[in-house]
């Protein structure tokens, strides 16, 4: 079911590259399957498609985290904090900010 879904979000993107919504998809399957350098490779092209996309840097931070790489996911959640801060979005400002403090703390 999961290869499904992955061939069903990879074409797509390959009819229309730009779709947001089925790039954050693909992250999140690859993600879910453990594919975290895959996964984080489609949040960073959602991310420089869209730079106010919060989710993506969420996602991918919870992504690096799971996969034992804390240096990686404070990072993009500094990242993304700062661009929820530019585009206002104070509710994924917080949520990263927790995770940061909680990163910050476990390691």
């Amino acid at each position: 079911m999961a290869d499904d879904r992955l061939s069903m979000l990879q074409e797509i993107l390959a009819q229309d590259p730009t779709n947001k919504l089925a790039r954050y998809g693909l992250a999140m399957e690859l993600s879910n399957g453990g594919q975290t350098d895959a996964a984080v490779a489609e949040f960073q092209k959602l991310i420089s498609q869209d730079p106010t996309y919060a989710n993506a840097y969420f996602m991918a931070a919870q992504a690096l985290q799971k996969a034992k790489r804390p240096d990686e996911a404070k990072a993009m959640l500094t990242r993304g904090i700062a661009a929820s801060q530019k585009s206002g979005n104070r509710h994924a400002e917080s949520e990263m900010q927790a995770l940061l403090d909680e990163l910050e703390i476990g390691y």
